[in-house]
Formats: C-alpha cells, sequence, structure tokens
C-alpha cells in the first residue's frame, strides 16, 4: 500500500527530518537512507520500521542540519603544516596553494569533538520522529485500505451472486441429463424394437451425477467466502494481506474444480465469472497489509 509521513523537530539550533514513503510491495523491503554521521543507527530505524509496517517497499530518509557553531569541522594544524611544508620543495612557478584544495587534503579537516554525544542527540531525535513519520504513513495507508476493503467486498458480493445461481442450477443439470439421455436411447432403439432395463438407465445416470457432483466444491467455496468476510470485518490490527491472498487461491481452486467438473454451459460460464472475481481479489490482497 502507498503511503507517505514526514516529521521535524529543532533541537539547539540542530534542525532535525524524517519522511518515511512506502509503495505496493508484496513482501516488506526497506531502503534507509542516513547522514555520514548517524550510518550506525540505520540498523535501529530498521527495526523499528519492521516493527509497525508488515509489507511494502519502504524508504526512509533522514537529514541534520546543525546551524551551530560546533558544527564546525576543526583544522589538524599539524597535518596542514607538513602538507605546506612539502609544497615548498615543489616549484610551483610563483603559483601560490589553493587554500580550499589544501583543506581538502586527507587528514586537514577532523570532524567535531564529541561524535558519540552527537549520536546520542540524533537518536534522541530521530526516534520519536520516526516514530511520528509512521504514524503519518500509517494514516495515509488506512484510508486506501478502507477504499480497497470497499472494492474487495464488491467482488465478494458478485461471487456469492454467481455462486448461488450455481448452487441453484446444480441440480437441474442431472435432470437435463437424464431427459437427454432417455430420449437418445429412445430414439435409436425405438426402430429396433430392444428396450433398455430401467437399472441400467438409472445406473449410467448415477454414474454422471456422481462424475459432475459439484455440491463439496459449493460447500468449501461459500465456506472461504464466509471466513473471507469475517477477516474483512475484523477490528483486529494483525496483518491481514498474506491470509486474504492465501484465501483467495483456495476459492480460486474450488472455482476451477466446479468449471473443470460440470458439462453445462451457465455452471461454465458462471465459475468463470468467479474466477476473474477472485483475481481481481488475488490482485488487491497483495497491496493489503
Amino acid at each position: 500500500m502507498t503511503g507517505y509521513g514526514e516529521a521535524s523537530v529543532d533541537v539547539s539550533g540542530v534542525h532535525y527530518f524524517v519522511e518515511i514513503r512506502s509503495l505496493n510491495n508484496k513482501y516488506l523491503k526497506t531502503s534507509i537512507r542516513l547522514p555520514e554521521s548517524v550510518q550506525s543507527l540505520e540498523a535501529e530505524l530498521e527495526a523499528r520500521v519492521r516493527e509497525k509496517i508488515h509489507r511494502g517497499t519502504v524508504t526512509l530518509t533522514a537529514s541534520i542540519s546543525d546551524e551551530t557553531a560546533s558544527a564546525a569541522y576543526d583544522i589538524n594544524k599539524k597535518a596542514l603544516a607538513r602538507y605546506v611544508e612539502q609544497l615548498r620543495d615543489v616549484d610551483l612557478a610563483g603559483t601560490a596553494p589553493d587554500l580550499a584544495a589544501l583543506l581538502s587534503l586527507p587528514g586537514v579537516l577532523q570532524p567535531p569533538g564529541d561524535s558519540e554525544g552527537r549520536l546520542d542527540a540524533a537518536k534522541t531525535a530521530l526516534m520519536p520522529l520516526l516514530d511520528r513519520a509512521i504514524e503519518g504513513l500509517q494514516a495515509m495507508r488506512q484510508r486506501e485500505g478502507r477504499t480497497l476493503v470497499a472494492d474487495l467486498r464488491q467482488h465478494h458480493a458478485f461471487i456469492q451472486e454467481r455462486l448461488g445461481s450455481i448452487s441453484e442450477r446444480a441440480p437441474q443439470v442431472v435432470e437435463d441429463y437424464q431427459r437427454r439421455l432417455r430420449t437418445r436411447i429412445d430414439s435409436l432403439l425405438k426402430d429396433a424394437g430392444v428396450k433398455v432395463e430401467t437399472v441400467d438407465l438409472v445406473r449410467e445416470i448415477a454414474a454422471y451425477a456422481e462424475r459432475t457432483d459439484i455440491a463439496e466444491e459449493i460447500n468449501r467455496l461459500r465456506g472461504h467466502l464466509h471466513q473471507f468476510d469475517e477477516l474483512l470485518a475484523s477490528s483486529e490490527s494483525r496483518p491481514l494481506g498474506r491470509t486474504l491472498d492465501f484465501l483467495a487461491q483456495e476459492m480460486l481452486r474450488e472455482a476451477n474444480t466446479i468449471a473443470s467438473k460440470s458439462p453445462d454451459a451457465q455452471v461454465s460460464r458462471a465459475a468463470i465469472e468467479i474466477k476473474g472475481a477472485i483475481d481481481r481479489i488475488k490482485e488487491q490482497a497483495a497491496n493489503v497489509e
């Protein structure tokens, strides 16, 4: 599911900002982008994300802007003096050394002191910000979720309606077969003067009824639909997306069996329509957390 959240705070002249985005994904995939000075916090931030988000491609971005004097890097005077001393031995043809180039040489600029204290301050600020950003993201995902649930309910109602028509038609299929079989036999044997024993006719009809019996599949599909409805109405906070996806697979299995066992055109048509609705459910369930 898609979502976006952000949060920021200013602490003692330091501005902290956290942004989190999510896109549809069947599994959870995270991408953490942090300033170099707080890279060591990546594992803790990712763990917090995984506690609260279970599906989606999630991108977390954090930035830190320090406007205080303490943010300035320290100049390693001994290293700089050593570079200047070496440059004196090089013929620069009267060209003065570029100060910016000197400062960019390895070891000249050193990070501000008390890096551990800065890291602790960043952690103290970023963790609550992440929680607030996730709350904003979840609120957006919940709004999208309500739309998805409404769509899933429409597919659920459609499947129920088509399954009801199949259930009504199923007994008539055997009766139609019996009538056609009697008519065909009577037509073939009319001139031959031969009679077919009733027991043989009943045995053939019974075998046909057993081959085409879809009552068990209808009942199982109804059970899956009932469970599906319970999941949609559930007030539990646990993730339901994978359960819905698995249930849709089981529903599709029953619909396939109904379509393959019944030779009736009306039943086959309704089964195909049910399969189409289940496929759309599977597509939506892949986006549901």
